[in-house]
């Protein structure tokens, strides 16, 4: 499932970050890349223990645990400390490559399953030409460039490159999501009920129907959710 979570980041966010990335001092982007994705990755990050980084993973933390959005479509058992990446000048791609399917969290002592992949945009799309995210699924390829704030989520199975930026700089934090609900096509079956779900519910109030049907997406979710 493709989907795109509006204004994740307020204004007041996006501000903030602005501020602790005028300073920020970036690395080389392949240190974080496996074998396959480490020839076709050519960008530059922010290391994991700067304050910059730090803060800013910390604000889309706290921004995706009051996302009901976000909640009802990943169902997160864990996710992924998020990470900020920077394409542009001569370090401006990433050609196409699958995420490694298990990765190691910062304390090296776990490890995080990557179900589900997520771009939250730090710039806008008139900060810089290209850096489409371009993202292969059932649907053919879907390209994505969202306002500064938004996010997109999309199965971590998917085959998917950013394109050259040939002005600016596309900013954006990424992270993967190890969900509760292992199977993509699972997530989207709930997703779909809790939603039409939340549509009787704004019709109808809490009918009978309405409270027969909350039983059976709970009883689905009770038998594939792994926690």
């Amino acid at each position: 499932m493709l989907l795109t979570l509006p204004y994740l980041l307020s204004p007041q966010d996006l501000n903030a970050a602005s501020q602790l990335l005028k300073f920020a001092a970036w690395s080389d982007g392949k240190d974080s890349a496996g074998s396959q994705a480490r020839l076709a990755k050519n960008n530059q990050q922010l290391p994991r223990d700067s304050e910059a980084a730090q803060r800013i993973a910390a604000m889309v933390m706290g921004a995706l645990d009051r996302s009901a959005l976000f909640l009802t479509a990943t169902l997160p058992k864990r996710v992924f400390p998020p990470r900020i990446n920077r394409y542009g000048g001569s370090a401006n791609h990433y050609g196409d490559h699958v995420d490694s399917a298990v990765r190691q969290m910062a304390d090296r002592r776990e490890r995080l399953r990557t179900d589900i992949s997520c771009t939250v945009f730090l710039s806008d799309p008139e900060d810089y030409d290209g850096g489409e995210l371009c993202i292969d699924d059932t649907f053919g390829e879907r390209q994505v460039k969202l306002p500064a704030g938004h996010a997109v989520i999309y199965p971590g199975t998917s085959v998917h490159q950013v394109r050259p930026v040939t002005r600016g700089h596309r900013i954006a934090c990424f992270f993967w999501v190890e969900s509760m609900v292992r199977s993509d096509e699972q997530r989207r079956l709930l997703y779909s009920m809790d939603m039409a779900l939340l549509r009787l519910r704004q019709l109808h109030g809490e009918s009978a129907e309405t409270v027969a049907l909350t039983g059976t997406y709970h009883n689905l979710l009770r038998m594939w959710a792994d926690t």
